[in-house]
């Protein structure tokens, strides 16, 4: 049977963690950390507070990764710790609809900033005549959308050439995203200070305001984790495994502290609140049209780079699961030429293309949210019970700060997971609703399993 090959070095990998996690969020998230905090002290605060929890994360997946250096990431650990099941869930929401509708958001994002210079993607082409539109009203598509649709198919045929391949792309186009962020941070590191020193005022404060904040802080963090997923691609995980996930995540908070440092040195509170294109504002700013301009550049390659990478690693999650008997089994073949799990690839391309034509994709990664993170504190608490439930297990790396590192990301994860529920208990129980749908899928590939086990 042919397997996947580790072809990944530690560049590739780096790569994953850095290109995946720094994608539209730099450019979007400040203006709402400032507005729920009211001061630009207090996101900076955030900014490092959520850097060192996703540090965390890191620190723990790098134990966890190197134990199981297998394809699936956080489906290998969950199914260790605490059953079959557990990595069952995780990876029907993967695939469905955390995933996938990450992948849609992407692409959607990449056409809007396109937009910008081809306005005519934004027009209405035609429209279906299913109540999935606005308002329940008819489905309307736009040239934007068929555009999107199509990076994420060209995307997918690419990465079922070879994990060589689809890496070499994300190192040149992680490479290009950071030159051109890096130019955005020179900019405004050269730019006129702003006179305007005082808080911005008309914010929502105190401990709610700072956890709002974090919030969006941590979803322009998400993404460290999706190294682990093609950990089985991975040449020497037990050494590159670790750098790229520490180095990685520490790499993406500094560029996030150093972007954001140049943000506000250039404009006032007042003047980043009001606006919800932070970055073409400051650089528009520094350099005129033409500087705002090189934003929605920059911001199309850098969601060009997390739309790749999370193709070429969420393609390994139902990969996993069929390989182990709990998907459907051509998701679990892999191609004999270029060794990667090829159907699973194009297979999420075509349903993350899908969520893109049916616009419903927001509305999905909000129903979400709640058992996601239940699964991710569950995922890094993994390493504590692997540590009693298989004491003499080799571990090549050893979580460090262990176990307050690891005891920090669960409770913080169980907090937004406590706070979701108070404030979207709707959306909680629809999105809960909507993972136990794999539960009947989930029994008949079991019995099946145990079927064929018992004719042995």
């Amino acid at each position: 049977m042919t397997q996947l090959r580790r072809e990944l070095g530690v560049w590739g990998a780096a790569s994953i963690v850095v290109g995946t996690v720094i994608g539209s969020g730099i450019f979007l998230v400040p203006r709402k950390m400032l507005l729920e905090t009211g001061s630009v002290d207090l996101v900076f605060a955030v900014w490092i507070f959520g850097g060192l929890l996703s540090m965390a994360g890191a620190l723990t997946y790098a134990e966890l990764g190197t134990m199981m250096p297998e394809a699936g990431g956080e489906y290998n650990y969950l199914r260790a710790a605490y059953g079959p099941f557990w990595g069952f869930l995780y990876g029907w929401t993967q695939m469905w609809v955390a995933k996938s509708g990450s992948i849609a958001t992407l692409a959607t994002g990449f056409f809007y900033y396109l937009a910008n210079f081809r306005p005519e993607l934004e027009t209405t082409l035609f429209r279906i005549p299913v109540p999935l539109g606005a308002g329940g009203g008819p489905l309307e598509v736009s040239s934007g959308q068929l555009l999107a649709m199509g990076v994420i198919l060209a995307l997918g045929w690419l990465n079922w050439f070879g994990i060589r391949v689809g890496g070499r792309v994300q190192v040149a186009v992680t490479g290009c995203k950071l030159l051109l962020i890096g130019w955005i941070i020179a900019a405004g590191l050269g730019g006129e200070v702003t006179q305007a020193s005082m808080p911005f005022g008309q914010a929502r404060g105190g401990v709610a305001g700072f956890f709002a904040a974090l919030v969006a802080a941590l979803w322009a963090y998400d993404g460290w984790n999706n190294l682990s997923m093609v950990a089985s691609e991975v040449k020497a995980p037990q050494r590159n495994l670790p750098r790229a996930l520490i180095f990685g995540t520490a790499a993406v908070m500094a560029v996030y502290l150093l972007t954001n440092y140049a943000y506000f040195r250039v404009l006032s509170p007042g003047e980043a609140a009001s606006s919800d294109r932070i970055a073409a504002l400051m650089m528009q700013r520094v350099l005129g049209g033409w500087g705002a301009n090189l934003v929605s550049v920059a911001a199309m390659i850098s969601i060009f780079a997390a739309l790749n990478g999370s193709i070429l690693s969420g393609s390994r999650v139902p990969y996993a699961l069929a390989r182990d008997g709990y998907f459907f089994r051509p998701f679990g073949a892999v191609h004999e030429k270029h060794a990667t799990p090829g159907f699973s690839i194009l297979a999420l391309s075509a349903w993350s293309a899908v969520l893109v034509l049916s616009g419903r994709y927001d509305q999905l990664v909000t129903l979400v949210i709640f058992p996601s993170w239940i699964l991710y504190g569950m995922a890094t608490a993994a390493v504590i019970v692997l540590r009693r439930k298989m004491p003499a297990a080799e571990r090549p790396y050893r979580t460090l700060g262990y176990p307050v590192v690891p005891v920090l990301f669960v409770l913080v994860a169980a907090f937004l997971t406590v706070q979701t529920l108070l404030h979207s208990a709707r959306e909680s129980v629809m999105g809960l609703g909507l993972i136990l749908c794999g539960v009947p899928f989930y029994l008949r590939w079991k019995s099946r399993g145990e079927s064929a086990a018992g004719s042995l």
